[in-house]
């Protein structure tokens, strides 16, 4: 009887143990299991890079179901570090963003960080959920270096005497600084970028080196008011602004009113033409339903495209001296012309038509008005084969309505070059060069451009002033 009560003895106390070592290596692999599993997802949305005076913190983190068994933000500078929010803290904003998101979000100042001061900080995010039941907990963290930025730039106007005719450009010099910042003219709710001086220099022949001078070119738009507000802007990455108005003077311009007669003849050939070269327009009706789709829809379409390729311009320009019109053309219509269409006796549309229309002879050679890079040489709808040239600092020009290109994107052509030949492409209506002078996307006066007078009391004089 011993004997057999010490083996039941001992297969039980194999059995325990055999129960616990299961029970162990169970737990060991959860445990090495939950070793693998990842932390909460972590995404700093807000300072992006720089930190101004009134900035934001903005911070999402996933977890499954949103729950976090810890979290801390804190932020960093000059060996100094303040927690600006926590997951027990009360001073934090935390929202439920989502099912699994949690959302914080929160001012980021002086009043929430005492101390902050201009120059390079760290942000640094701790997150940790629990896993297991809550036996376990993972944590992640992620930081963002941000510049910050309490100071707001400066701004002043150099140059004096602005004259702008309604429709016309004019050229402002200005100091800001920093001089990295954004700046340039604001014109009402139209901004004109500006460039460092020293890329216009060389329009003068002079050298200037202070980087804080800039130069913008600018425009009183033809549809804009007499009196609209100009100044001068300067804006850094975080959103601190400054601003510097500059005496100026505004000319009214009178435009002229034009009829333009619209046959089927002109739509029939026109429309089937455009819609061929633009498939993604799909315009409903009889041709012309289509053709007040091109004109009006279309129009503002590549009024955009022209106004993006703006983008492209060079720091430094790369034209000299006036701009020259098409040798021997006649101007068959002007700058902001106001058109009204009619067809069949009823009137059917008005735009306005925003460059000049100058003819020679059929396919006559359509050359550059000045040195500049090529930017555009395609079909562009309403101006069917057209080229674009940069001329730099916001400067460009448009040549519209070609039966062929000599040129192609990204060549280098001086003034007088051939660029392609006369045509009547897009919505011409016979064979002609239309011509806009361009100013950050925008149609201005070519007359202006054309004017050594108005180049050298616009441009010239000034820059020789620094």
């Amino acid at each position: 009887m011993a004997l057999g009560v010490s083996r039941a003895i001992i297969t039980r106390m194999r059995f325990i143990v055999g129960f616990v070592l299961a029970l162990l290596l169970i737990a060991g692999g959860v445990w090495i299991f939950a070793g693998t599993m990842s932390g909460p997802a972590i995404d700093i949305r807000q300072p992006a890079k720089v930190l101004g005076a009134n900035g934001t913190l903005e911070v999402a983190i996933d977890a499954p179901q949103g729950a976090l068994s810890g979290l801390e933000v804190a932020f960093e500078q000059q060996g100094k570090r303040t927690v600006v929010a926590a997951l027990t803290g009360t001073d934090a904003t935390l929202t439920q963003d989502g099912p699994d998101r949690i959302r914080v979000q929160r001012p980021l100042n002086r009043s929430s960080v005492p101390g902050l001061q201009s120059g390079p900080a760290r942000i640094v995010v701790t997150a940790a959920r629990p896993v297991v039941y809550g036996i376990r907990t993972i944590e992640s963290s992620a930081t963002r270096d941000v510049a910050v930025r309490l100071e707001p730039p400066r701004a002043s106007v150099v140059s004096t005497h602005h004259y702008i005719n309604l429709g016309g450009a004019e050229m402002v010099v200005y100091r800001v600084t920093p001089p990295d910042v954004a700046s340039g003219v604001r014109v009402g709710d139209v901004e004109y970028r500006g460039f460092p001086a020293s890329g216009a220099g060389a329009l003068a022949g002079v050298k200037i080196t202070d980087p804080a001078l800039h130069v913008a070119f600018f425009a009183l738009l033809h549809d804009q008011e007499l009196n609209t507000p100009m100044h001068v802007f300067a804006r850094d990455e975080a959103g601190n602004t400054a601003r510097a108005d500059f005496d100026h003077r505004v000319f009214p311009k009178p435009f002229r009113r034009s009829r333009i007669e619209v046959d089927d003849s002109f739509v029939g050939r026109v429309v089937p033409a455009i819609l061929e070269r633009t498939p993604d327009l799909k315009p409903d009706g009889d041709d012309i339903a289509k053709f007040l789709v091109i004109n009006r829809d279309l129009r503002r379409q590549n009024a955009e495209t022209i106004e993006k390729l703006a983008s492209q311009t060079a720091a430094e320009a790369l034209w000299t001296g006036p701009f020259q019109q098409l040798g021997n053309s006649k101007v068959e219509s002007a700058f902001a012309d106001h058109r009204t269409y009619f067809y069949k006796g009823r009137e059917v549309d008005q735009q306005i038509h925003l460059g000049f229309d100058l003819a020679v002879t059929a396919n006559v050679p359509i050359v550059a008005a000045n040195r500049g890079r090529v930017a555009f040489a395609d079909y562009l709808g309403i101006y069917g084969n057209c080229v674009i040239l940069d001329h730099g600092l916001g400067v460009q020009t448009l040549y519209a309505h070609l039966s062929s290109f000599e040129t192609a994107a990204g060549q280098t052509v001086e003034k007088g070059q051939t660029l392609g030949r006369s045509g009547m492409t897009g919505l011409a209506g016979g064979d002609h060069l239309h011509f806009t002078q361009l100013v950050q996307g925008r149609a201005v006066n070519p007359v202006e451009w054309w004017d050594a007078h108005w180049i050298e009391d616009r441009v010239l004089r000034k820059l020789r002033g620094l």
